[in-house]
């Protein structure tokens, strides 16, 4: 089917339904967002002052490689409708330790171009008042503050942008215009290969590990000397060097300490960060022993080359060719990286 002929036939069925919005069920009042401890691209909102615009909450945390892939929707959501009537509110939830630092989260916004209001949820307290349980998450409240559509992790953007034109034009935003966003994605936004994913988000810190071929809790807080296993089978990974496995990361601490993953997927993405007051921290990786030449990722080059020089998601394999059980491995040129969470796609 033709685009024109896809936008035409959801722009017929988006007029049918608008008569019908009360099919949107009624899931209750917006919670506020007072417990938000900062705002960024706004002064606080209210429901109050929110009261006759609808209203899309996001919840998100900017490591997220889910809520990264639904960011080209919310933009482009955010530059058709916000003169129609709708408001955007990102709220971040943190997950790991340094999605606290608001001048991390700041830098995130700006490079990711998110325009709409933010409202920083570093205690959870925003998530708790939703009774929210994901990254990411979509509510969308009606102009009268009855939330009446949501929607919980990727995908379904169709469903949700009808949803937004329907409380729109129940809202009598005139001239609205029913075809659907075709928003172009790069990088980490790119959806992921689904019908190919082999392979799961892996935590290294012992909270949430999994995987882990050398796993064992007597080593956990302490640095130790870890030796690589040969033949990983797949979703297995291990370390090789002196490296602490805390509660939440993997950290290297000499240089040459490597990582090494078993995985069948196109992508392969490790949320990452260096200590605050370092510089950038080299790093190599290697597909099945060899640079990934044109399998690199948008943070590495064909060489296997890249930097550490913000704790961020970086992507480090792309895989163009046929898609297969592969080792993947990184090594760091210096001490001091904490590894914290794969991601695949």
């Amino acid at each position: 089917m033709s685009l024109d002929a896809r936008n035409g036939r959801f722009r017929s069925v988006a007029h049918r339904l608008v008569d019908t919005i009360d099919a949107l069920p009624d899931e209750g009042r917006l919670a506020p967002f007072t417990r938000a401890t900062g705002w960024l691209n706004s002064e606080p909102l209210t429901p109050q002052a929110l009261r006759g615009r609808v209203v899309l909450v996001s919840f998100w945390t900017y490591t997220c490689v889910n809520w990264l892939r639904t960011l080209p929707y919310l933009r482009a959501w955010h530059a058709k409708y916000a003169a129609a009537g709708l408001t955007i509110v990102g709220v971040h939830t943190p997950e790991f330790g340094f999605e606290h630092d608001h001048a991390n989260v700041a830098a995130r916004v700006q490079a990711l171009g998110v325009e709409y209001p933010v409202a920083l949820d570093d205690d959870f307290g925003v998530w708790g008042d939703f009774a929210n349980n994901y990254w990411p998450a979509v509510y969308l409240a009606d102009t009268s503050g009855r939330v009446r559509y949501h929607h919980f992790g990727e995908g379904d953007y169709e469903m949700t942008e009808m949803a937004i034109q329907q409380l729109l034009m129940a809202a009598g935003a005139p001239e609205l215009d029913l075809g659907l966003v075709q928003p172009e994605a790069r990088g980490l936004e790119v959806a992921a290969d689904w019908a190919s994913l082999r392979s799961p988000e892996t935590y290294l810190g012992y909270r949430q590990s999994s995987g882990f071929e050398s796993e064992s809790a007597d080593r956990y807080d302490r640095v130790f000397e870890y030796v690589l296993h040969s033949d990983l089978p797949r979703n297995r990974w291990d370390l090789h060097g002196e490296w602490v496995q805390t509660p939440d990361a993997a950290v290297c601490r000499q240089p040459g300490g490597r990582v090494a993953y078993a995985f069948h997927a196109r992508d392969v993405n490790l949320v990452m960060g260096g200590p605050v007051e370092g510089g950038p921290i080299g790093f190599r990786v290697l597909i099945d022993g060899q640079p990934p030449g044109e399998a690199c990722g948008t943070d590495v080059d064909s060489r296997g080359r890249g930097v550490v020089d913000r704790q961020d998601t970086y992507q480090l394999i792309r895989t163009r060719d046929a898609i297969g059980d592969r080792l993947f491995e990184i090594e760091f040129d210096q001490a001091g990286v904490g590894g914290y969470c794969f991601t695949f796609g």
